[in-house]
């Protein structure tokens, strides 16, 4: 990678795989990610969410970035989900860039695919928990406990 991560971007995580996660975009975050060697974006928001980037697909694909959005309504996230967005970075090489508005619907999908890939359960929770947990965050939809306990 050339730059330095653009830590600054809310939420910002790098995977132990190198896949990098974060909370919202903004216009010049695009250029951004190119410069780190981001090849692809999956974004988990809707694009009705106040704070979602206008024009996203757009812009990254001027920076030669490409783009899938999987709208995931937060108080109804679903097991299709995380299995839309496990098919999104199984079909585009990398690296790759996923985000949301506040990186939560990320780390709680990436909790359940780093469980199903073996990763240790505690492990998988302690990364999930670096941003949110939403087994302990008592503001969570019950619909999120209910997804990450595989009750979903």
């Amino acid at each position: 990678m050339a730059g330095s991560d653009p830590v600054d971007i809310r939420n910002w995580q790098r995977r132990p795989d190198g896949i990098t996660t974060s909370g919202k975009l903004e216009p010049h975050d695009p250029a951004r990610l190119a410069a780190i060697g981001v090849r692809h974006v999956v974004n988990l928001a809707l694009d009705s969410h106040p704070e979602a980037l206008a024009g996203e697909a757009a812009l990254l694909a001027a920076e030669g970035i490409a783009y899938t959005h999987i709208p995931v309504p937060f108080d109804a996230p679903t097991p299709g989900h995380v299995a839309a967005l496990a098919e999104a970075l199984a079909a585009q090489p990398g690296p790759t860039h996923v985000h949301c508005i506040m990186n939560f619907r990320v780390t709680a999908f990436f909790y359940l695919l780093d469980c199903a890939a073996g990763v240790p359960e505690a492990e998988a929770r302690a990364r999930m928990a670096m941003v949110w947990n939403p087994l302990e965050d008592e503001r969570a939809p019950e619909a999120w406990r209910v997804l990450v306990r595989g009750e979903g």
